[in-house]
This record gives C-alpha cells, structure tokens and sequence, in this order.
C-alpha cells in the first residue's frame, strides 16, 4: 500500500488540485495542514528545506508543488 501525505494550507489552491488528483486515482492520502500544526510547518522545513506547499511525500520520495506526473513515478 502506497504511503502518501499531502502537506497543505487552508488557502492554497493547487494543494486543492493535489488532493482532488489523489482522489481522481483512487490514491488514499493523510493531509497535514501546516497552517494549523506549527510543529508540523517546522518538521517539513527541517526535513525538506522547503516551506511552500504543496508538498507531497509518496514512499518516502518528495515531490514539491503541484507535479501529477512525478507523484505518479513514485507510486507502486
């Protein structure tokens, strides 16, 4: 089973476009809004370097931004 989380904020439209992509293929998904979880927004910063969202996690592979094409090269 694929691992996949969606790191997103209430206002961003293209994490919307993320999760209705996931939804489209059938891909269940754990959504983290780093909006609301401080602790979360500074782990991903930590562990990507990176602030902007969408960030997607897919099998321990990163994918930044809205990028169907490589989420999919990471799903089994």
């Amino acid at each position: 089973m694929n691992q996949i989380t969606v790191y997103t904020t209430s206002t961003c439209p293209y994490c919307t476009m993320v999760k209705n992509f996931l939804n489209t293929q059938g891909l269940p998904f754990k959504e983290v809004n780093v909006g609301l979880d401080q602790a979360a927004a500074n782990r991903l910063v930590q562990t990507t370097g990176q602030l902007g969202v969408p960030q997607i996690e897919v099998n321990g592979q990163w994918v930044l931004g809205y990028d169907p094409d490589r989420i999919m090269q990471f799903v089994r």
